[in-house]
């Protein structure tokens, strides 16, 4: 598979302004202001530079809230399998959700920090069902 390389916005603006500079050069004076494009396209990647710089900023806290998450799930990780549901019940953070305490509990298995493993529950319907359970290594 040929590596692709992604041409964004910002690439494309700098070969515009590069286009009409080297146009510029070689006398070609067409009818639009060209300095007005270049104006442009200088100003849409200052957005761009602004707009990616912000968005660093937000990822970068959204990371620094899920690793509070990630903390307070491993600290009430129990020693015996456990269903994600028990846990979830268990931690004390706002707004968790299953999801998110599943996605921590991946994540924990991935470092090494927990198991991963299946245990028998009974359902309403008297049933019983294997679901994913959990449990702190150590």
């Amino acid at each position: 598979m040929a590596n692709t390389v992604k041409v964004t916005k910002k690439d494309y603006f700098t070969k515009v302004i590069d286009l009409l500079n080297g146009a510029l050069d070689f006398g070609y004076n067409p009818d639009e202001d060209v300095d007005a494009v270049i104006a442009f396209c200088e100003k849409e990647i200052a957005t761009l530079d602004k707009r990616s710089a912000k968005a660093k900023e937000t990822a970068a806290a959204k990371k620094a809230a899920s690793d509070e998450l990630y903390d307070a799930v491993a600290a009430v990780l129990p020693a015996d399998f456990t269903a994600i549901d028990d846990i979830t019940a268990l931690v004390d953070f706002p707004e968790v959700t299953r999801n998110k305490v599943a996605n921590r509990l991946s994540k924990l298995a991935a470092a090494g920090a927990a198991e991963k493993g299946e245990i028998a529950v009974t359902g309403a319907d008297g049933k019983s069902k294997k679901v994913v359970a959990y449990k702190a290594i150590g």
